[in-house]
C-alpha cells in the first residue's frame, strides 16, 4: 500500500532475507540428513517409481547417493551416481544468491527473475540427460 507521495513503504531488510535464509536452512537440514542416511543402504528411502515401473533411469536416479557424496566431500562419486545433480549444485547457490541479493534490496524475486531461456535450455538438458543415460552409448551417465 502506498503511503503519502505513492511511496511504498520497504519492509525492514532482516525481514525480507527471512523466507531464502529459511530455504537454505531447509535444503542444509534435508543435505544433513541425507548425509548422515545412507541412501546406499536399502530401506531408508523408497525405491525410484520410474525405475521400478519401467527398469529404465530417471534424471533424478542417483542423486540422493550424489548428494550423500558430495556431503562426505567425495566429488568424483557423486559425478558417478547423478552428474546432473552435481552441476545443479552451483546453479542452485547463483539462483538463491540471487534471490538474497533481491530481497536484500526489497524487491521480490518472482519466476520473471529467471529468463524463459534458461528455463527452456533446463529443461532440454534434463530431457537430453534422460534419454542419453538410458542408451547403450550413454551408459556412463547411469548410476
Amino acid at each position: 500500500m502506498a503511503t503519502d507521495g505513492g511511496v511504498v513503504p520497504r519492509r525492514p531488510r532482516a525481514r525480507s532475507l527471512a523466507v531464502p535464509l529459511a530455504a537454505a536452512a531447509a535444503v542444509a537440514l534435508a543435505a544433513a540428513y541425507v548425509g548422515a542416511v545412507d541412501p546406499g543402504e536399502p530401506g531408508h528411502y523408497p525405491p525410484c517409481p520410474f525405475l521400478a515401473l519401467t527398469g529404465l533411469y530417471c534424471p533424478g536416479c542417483g542423486g540422493l547417493r550424489a548428494v550423500h557424496a558430495l556431503v562426505h566431500g567425495d566429488p568424483a562419486a557423486a559425478l558417478g551416481f547423478n552428474p546432473l545433480v552435481v552441476a545443479l549444485v552451483p546453479v542452485a547457490a547463483l539462483v538463491w544468491g540471487r534471490w538474497v541479493l533481491l530481497s536484500w534490496r526489497g524487491r521480490p524475486f518472482t519466476m520473471k527473475s529467471v529468463q524463459a531461456n534458461y528455463v527452456w535450455s533446463f529443461l532440454a538438458l534434463m530431457i537430453l540427460f534422460w534419454i542419453l543415460r538410458n542408451v547403450p552409448f550413454g551408459e556412463f551417465l547411469a548410476p
